[in-house]
């Protein structure tokens, strides 16, 4: 039995019907699955698949979807937690806060999962990932006593479930 690659046109096209569906989902979950509405949802399916297929290539990154599908809980977890906690700081007096700036040596590769964990971790309380120079990530921190180096390596490592062979700098 072979175990050759298949042809580069068929992951594009693969990659294109995937991206594509997934949009049209995003679609019906925002505007609804109004029969007349499908010619448009199509489009904006179709064009949006287009255009991430030009921004990110297929196997530009490998995602574990069961991994990832892992980390949309506690995406949504960490939003609401995030918020609640910034707003308990800046709404009550007696939380001191210690603002400040922290460096996190983050070993992912610059681009796209490094971009996805800077997204991520702006989700952490009090957190706003300000700068990247390209080895590390400069957080703006509402309490820079709080363990934020030990938050952020503890994102790291989640994410690098989602995207296998994304680590860099190790």
């Amino acid at each position: 039995m072979s175990h050759a690659l298949p042809p580069p046109g068929s992951i594009v096209l693969r990659s294109a019907l995937v991206r594509g569906v997934g949009f049209l989902g995003v679609w019906i979950v925002l505007i609804g699955a109004a029969p007349a509405d499908s010619v448009a949802g199509l489009a904006a399916g179709a064009g949006a698949a287009w255009a991430s297929l030009r921004l990110v290539p297929p196997g530009a990154a490998r995602v574990r979807p069961a991994a990832l599908l892992g980390l949309v809980p506690r995406f949504l977890w960490q939003s609401v937690v995030a918020g609640v906690d910034v707003a308990r700081r800046a709404l009550d007096p007696r939380m001191p806060l210690r603002p400040g700036f922290v460096r996190y040596a983050c070993r992912l590769e610059p681009g796209l999962t490094r971009n996805a964990f800077a997204t991520l971790t702006s989700l952490l309380p009090g957190t706003v990932p300000v700068e990247d120079d390209g080895e590390t990530l400069l957080y703006h921190c509402l309490d820079v006593e709080q363990p934020v180096v030990a938050q952020l390596s503890a994102e790291e490592r989640r994410l690098s479930l989602v995207f296998p062979g994304a680590r860099g700098h190790d």
